[in-house]
């Protein structure tokens, strides 16, 4: 029987400690959602960790060992409880395999096209209803707008849900 354990991985390094991991004969899993990039007028699709910094490494406790993990490269360590790593519920790795499959964590397409530099209205949060402008969008659905607040122009970085065309 397979037990689950969240490893901590170098930045930016959790598809090299895959790749390691299952190379020695753990079985491995880095839940990923889909996102959209646009970069000098070109937009493509990449694939993300949905959890930056940590995969899940499955271990046959009886027949192999944990610790080796920790010298793989690319980890960084195990979450631990103690002196023992700390298990995973099998049910939540399912669980995050059947959303990933089903496209649920993905980022595609979800927002209206805003341009830079267009009055738009908060929709959502502390600053509802307020209007400003669109100064920057930003990766992981973030845009930054400058609000006009006691009479002075102050950037507000807010999701891009929370945002819509005024």
């Amino acid at each position: 029987m397979i037990t689950w354990y969240a490893v901590y991985t170098r930045p930016q390094a959790e598809a090299r400690a895959l790749e390691n991991l299952l190379r020695q004969g753990y079985s491995a899993y880095l839940p990923r959602y889909r996102t959209e990039i646009r970069h000098a007028r070109h937009r493509q699709t990449v694939s993300r960790p949905l959890f930056p910094r940590y995969l899940f490494a499955g271990i046959d406790r009886p027949m192999m060992r944990w610790r080796p993990i920790l010298s793989t490269f690319g980890v960084v360590g195990i979450v631990r409880a103690g002196e023992h790593p700390n298990p995973v519920a099998s049910q939540i790795i399912d669980a995050l395999r059947g959303r990933e499959a089903a496209g649920e964590f993905d980022r595609l397409g979800r927002c209206a096209p805003l341009c830079l530099g267009e009055l738009v209205r908060v929709t959502a949060g502390a600053l509802q209803d307020m209007f400003g402008l669109l100064a920057e969008l930003r990766d992981q659905d973030r845009v930054v707008v400058l609000l006009e607040i006691l009479g002075r122009t102050v950037p507000a970085q807010l999701d891009i849900e929370a945002v819509e065309a005024a």
